[in-house]
């Protein structure tokens, strides 16, 4: 089954592809409750959490730069940059456990992430969600070392406390608009 939603949003088998750069996702809203889903909303049944969009996972798994925005105790926007992973269907990062961005963090969980593909920087990509968990010890130190590895091609230093958040997107777009 397929039906239009706008000159470039096309629902087809119950799921919503192409963008609408005018309105950015919030189409999906607007059909939602007739049925129709989109990749980003694509829920894991195993695990009730939203999939990565495959687009997305390359440039979270790239040696791309990610800017994390999180909200201060006055209300006010703290943006960071950061090394970001992938771990199964969520994102993660390190951080110290008393950094500004883990109080700002375990306080308010919500993130708004942004990166910009090596290959092309004019198709950014913006993830939207919040943090469900926080990893200490030999299971945080695991995912630090493969970060580490992946952006400077060798384990994390063990002179700082060190821990992972884990985030489960929300939203997620590619591309300006």
């Amino acid at each position: 089954m397929s039906k239009v939603f706008g000159a470039r949003a096309v629902a087809v088998d119950g799921y919503i592809t192409g963008r609408d750069p005018g309105a950015g996702f919030r189409l999906v809203a607007a059909v939602a409750a007739q049925g129709v889903r989109s990749p980003a909303m694509t829920r894991n049944p195993d695990r009730r959490t939203i999939m990565i969009d495959p687009d997305v996972r390359r440039v979270l798994d790239s040696t791309s730069l990610a800017h994390l925005a999180t909200v201060l105790p006055d209300g006010s926007p703290h943006a960071v940059p950061l090394w970001v992973g992938t771990h199964g269907d969520h994102i993660v990062f390190l951080t110290g456990p008393a950094s500004r961005k883990a109080r700002n963090l375990r306080r308010d969980p919500r993130v708004a992430l942004s990166l910009t593909p090596l290959d092309d920087p004019f198709e950014p990509v913006v993830i939207r969600g919040r943090v469900i968990e926080w990893l200490h010890g030999d299971e945080a130190w695991e995912i630090i070392d493969q970060i580490s590895t992946k952006y400077i091609g060798a384990p994390y230093p063990r002179d700082e406390e060190r821990i992972v958040a884990v985030v489960e997107p929300e939203r997620q777009k590619i591309g300006v608009g």
